[in-house]
C-alpha cells in the first residue's frame, strides 16, 4: 500500500471535531476528548520534520502540564531538545485544521513539496506522556500517524516533559563532541546525581526540603532520582516527597502543584507544611517549580521563578569571580512582564547584571538567553533554566585556576553546567540547583526571601467571548487593541503608588490574564479588579 493510501485509510479513523486548532507555545492543548485527530496529525508532522532534518530524531510529548485532569495536549521537540522551530507552528496548525481526509493528504503532500522534503529520507520519532487518563488513547492516535507516515518510533512511556527533551537531545548528539548523556531515564538520573554530588562537595545542606509533586508524573520520577542522591548525612540533601497519588489521575493538580501555589498564594492543604519548613511544588509534568515557606508568624512566603533566577544569578556571579572567570563570562537574566518589579530592580541595581524582557513563552526566553555566556531565564511561574554558551563551556574547560579556592569555585561552576538541563526548564534539575545554592550560601528560606521585598501583586483570569481581539506589543507589556483600552489602563495605574498592570490573552486557555502590582496588597487587589472590569467591558463590547 502506498504512503498516501496509508494516510487516507488511517485518517478515516481519526475524525476532526470541527474545533479550530492553534499550535502555540505549549503545542496543542485543550479538552482531551477533542485531541484524537490532532494527535494523529502531529504524528504526520513529526515524520515530516524528521525527514526535513535528514532523519534526526524528533520528540513528541503528550501533556497538559498544570491544566486540569480533563485537558491534555501534544507538542513537538526539535533535535537539540528545544521547542519546535516557530516557523513550523503554522504547518502544525494547517494540518490540524484540514477539514477532510483528502484535504489532510493534500496539505501533507503540499508541505512535503514546498519544504523540499525527500520522501525516501528516514523519519525517527520518540515520544512519552504524563499520567493523565487520556494519555494512552492519544498515544494510540499519535502512533497511527507515525505508522501511516512510515516513521520509526520509540515509546518511552511515562516521562516528565524535561526527560523527553533530554532523551531527544542525547540521541541526536550521541557520538559527537556535544554528546549530552545516555538517552534513558537511568542516564538522566545518573547525570543529575553525579553533577549534584560534585556541586555539593564544598558545602553542607542546612535542612531538608519537602516537595509537592502535584500528584503527577514528577512523583515517581523524583522518587527514582532520590535513590541516586546522597542524604544530608552523606553530603547531599534530605528530600521528603508529598502529593504522589498518580493512581487516581483525577487528583492531578487538584489543590496542589506549582500553579496552585503561585496563583492562590498558599501552600497545598495536603502538604501540612510546618513553620519555617522549606517547601517546593512541581507542576503536573515537572517542568516548573516554585519554593515557599510559612514564617514564624504564620505568613505564607512565595519564592517563585523570579526568586530562583536572582538566587542562581547571584551565585553564578560569585563563582565567576571566585574562579577568576568574571572577565570572560557575561552573565544576564531574561524575564517576562510577569516578573515582579522589585526583582528587576534588584538584578539591575544590586547584582549589576543586564536584564532582557521578552514576550511570555519559553521559546522567547530561551532564544534571548543565548545572547549571554551564561543566560538565566525563569518565568515567574517557575518555568526556566540556565544556558551555558559554547564560549562559557570552553572558558570553564580551559581555565587554569591559580589557587585552591579558584579550583573549588571552578569545579562547582563546571558541575552546575552539567546539573542544569540545557534543553528546557526542568523542575527536578532546578530543585537540585536551588538546594546547591542554599547549601553554599548557608541560607534558610528566611535569608533567601530577605534579599529584596516583592511588590504586592495579583494575577486574575477574565473570561471573554474572544481572547484574540486583545493584541499586545512591547514584550506583552502594552495593548495595541482593543482601541483605547491601554489608555484607560494607564490612567488607572497612575493613581497607585508603584502601580503597574498589563493585560495579555492566554496562550493555553480561553481567558485573558490581568496582572497588577502596587505598593500595598490592598492597592494591588483594587487595581487588578478595576483593570479586569475594563477588560470585561471591552471584551463584551466587540
Amino acid at each position: 500500500m502506498s504512503r498516501d493510501s496509508k494516510v487516507l485509510q488511517a485518517s478515516a479513523k481519526h475524525q476532526s471535531y470541527g474545533a479550530v486548532f492553534q499550535y502555540g507555545t505549549a503545542g496543542f492543548r485543550m479538552k482531551a476528548d477533542k485531541l484524537d485527530s490532532v494527535a494523529f496529525r502531529v504524528g504526520l508532522l513529526a515524520a515530516l520534520r524528521s525527514r526535513k532534518l535528514n532523519g534526526q530524531v524528533i520528540g513528541a510529548m503528550i501533556t497538559a502540564s498544570h491544566n486540569p485532569p480533563a485537558d491534555n495536549g501534544i507538542k513537538l521537540v526539535d533535535p537539540m531538545g528545544e521547542m519546535l522551530d516557530s516557523s513550523w507552528e503554522a504547518y502544525a496548525t494547517e494540518l490540524a485544521n484540514a477539514e477532510t481526509d483528502q484535504a489532510l493528504l493534500n496539505t501533507y503532500n503540499k508541505l512535503s513539496e514546498d519544504l523540499t522534503i525527500k520522501q525516501d529520507a528516514p523519519a525517527k520519532v520518540v515520544f512519552a506522556r504524563d499520567t493523565r487518563a487520556s494519555g494512552a488513547a492519544l498515544v494510540a492516535s499519535l502512533t497511527d500517524g507515525l505508522q501511516a507516515a512510515e516513521a520509526e518510533f520509540t515509546d518511552y512511556g511515562l516521562f516528565t516533559t524535561p526527560q523527553l527533551h533530554y532523551v531527544t537531545r542525547c540521541i541526536n548528539t550521541k557520538g559527537t563532541t556535544a554528546e549530552y548523556g545516555e538517552p534513558t531515564a537511568e542516564g538522566y538520573y545518573k547525570k543529575l546525581a553525579s553533577a549534584f554530588k560534585v556541586a555539593m562537595r564544598f558545602s553542607k545542606s542546612t535542612s531538608g526540603v519537602t516537595v509537592d509533586c502535584a500528584n503527577g508524573v514528577g512523583a515517581p520520577k523524583l522518587q527514582q532520582l532520590v535513590k541516586h542522591l546522597p542524604s544530608a548525612a552523606d553530603g547531599g540533601v534530605d528530600i521528603k516527597i508529598v502529593n504522589t497519588n498518580v493512581a487516581d489521575p483525577e487528583m492531578l493538580n487538584v489543590q496542589c502543584g506549582a500553579d496552585f501555589v503561585k496563583t492562590s498564594q498558599r501552600a497545598p492543604p495536603s502538604s501540612k507544611a510546618s513553620q519555617m519548613e522549606r517547601c517546593a511544588s512541581l507542576d503536573g509534568d515537572a517542568d516548573r517549580i516554585v519554593y515557599y515557606f510559612i514564617n514564624s508568624d504564620g505568613f505564607f512566603n512565595l519564592l517563585d521563578g523570579d526568586r530562583i533566577a536572582t538566587l542562581a544569578a547571584s551565585f553564578l556571579g560569585d563563582l565567576a569571580r571566585q574562579s577568576g572567570l568574571s572577565e570572560s563570562l557575561r552573565i544576564g537574566i531574561v524575564q517576562t512582564a510577569y516578573a515582579n518589579g522589585a526583582s528587576t530592580e534588584y538584578v539591575e541595581k544590586t547584582l549589576n547584571l543586564p536584564v532582557i524582557c521578552t514576550a511570555t513563552g519559553v521559546k522567547h526566553l530561551h532564544h534571548a538567553a543565548t545572547r549571554f555566556d551564561i543566560g538565566v531565564y525563569f518565568e515567574a511561574n517557575g518555568h526556566g533554566t540556565i544556558l551555558f554558551s559554547p564560549n562559557a563551556l570552553r572558558a570553564m574547560r580551559t581555565h587554569e585556576p591559580q589557587s585552591p579556592a579558584q579550583d573549588n569555585a571552578l569545579q562547582t561552576l563546571r558541575a552546575l553546567s552539567e546539573l542544569i538541563n540545557q534543553a528546557v526548564g526542568d523542575a527536578l534539575s532546578d530543585l537540585l540547583l536551588v538546594e546547591v545554592v542554599l547549601a553554599h550560601k548557608h541560607w534558610t528560606p528566611k535569608e533567601w526571601v530577605s534579599i529584596y521585598k516583592d511588590l504586592p501583586n495579583r494575577l486574575v483570569k477574565v473570561e471573554v467571548p474572544n481572547r484574540n481581539i486583545f493584541k499586545t506589543t512591547d514584550a506583552e507589556r502594552r495593548l495595541e487593541e482593543p482601541d483605547g483600552l491601554q489608555n484607560s489602563i494607564d490612567e488607572l495605574v497612575g493613581r497607585y503608588k508603584q502601580g503597574r498592570s498589563f493585560v495579555r490573552p492566554s496562550g493555553t486557555e480561553d481567558v485573558v490574564r490581568v496582572y497588577a502590582e502596587a505598593d500595598t496588597s490592598g492597592e494591588a487587589q483594587d487595581l487588578s479588579i478595576k483593570v479586569a472590569d475594563l477588560v470585561k467591558r471591552h471584551g463584551h463590547e466587540l
